[in-house]
């Protein structure tokens, strides 16, 4: 495939930046981007489900469950973070759950559910701000 030299390094220099940017980050701020990542993912993953691009819903589908379970997750300090820790667990596996849920059947129902389910827990995410970030033990 072809591609110009200028968009080779403009990529590079977008790679490079993502990266500064998860380096340079807050613990609070990659949570953030946690979870922006995982709404760009549900809703790729919602569109591609309505146009039936079954490789293209598999793939954010996958991302979306990796940026829960990896990320999301396993972040979480089960000991210091008491219930709450606990509790957001058992709220990821039920979403990873309803993730696969939705790509075995086709369903975008399904990631919207786990776009309402989850919409609260990142925007209060966002209104405690980095002070506030170890409560969860995250």
């Amino acid at each position: 495939m072809f591609s110009s030299p200028g968009f080779n390094r403009a990529n590079a220099y977008r790679q490079v930046g993502a990266h500064s940017g998860v380096e340079s980050a807050s613990p609070h701020a990659l949570i953030q981007m946690l979870f922006d990542g995982l709404f760009q993912s549900l809703n790729a993953a919602r569109g591609a489900i309505q146009r039936g691009e079954v490789e293209e819903k598999g793939r954010h589908l996958g991302k979306a469950v990796r940026i829960l379970q990896e990320g999301l997750a396993a972040g979480l300090d089960l000991e210091k973070g008491g219930e709450l820790a606990g509790n957001l667990k058992l709220l990821y596996d039920y979403c990873v759950k309803q993730l696969t849920q939705a790509n075995v059947r086709n369903d975008p129902a399904l990631v919207e559910e786990v776009m309402g389910v989850l919409q609260p827990v990142a925007q209060g995410w966002k209104e405690i701000g980095p002070q506030g970030s170890t409560t969860a033990g995250a």
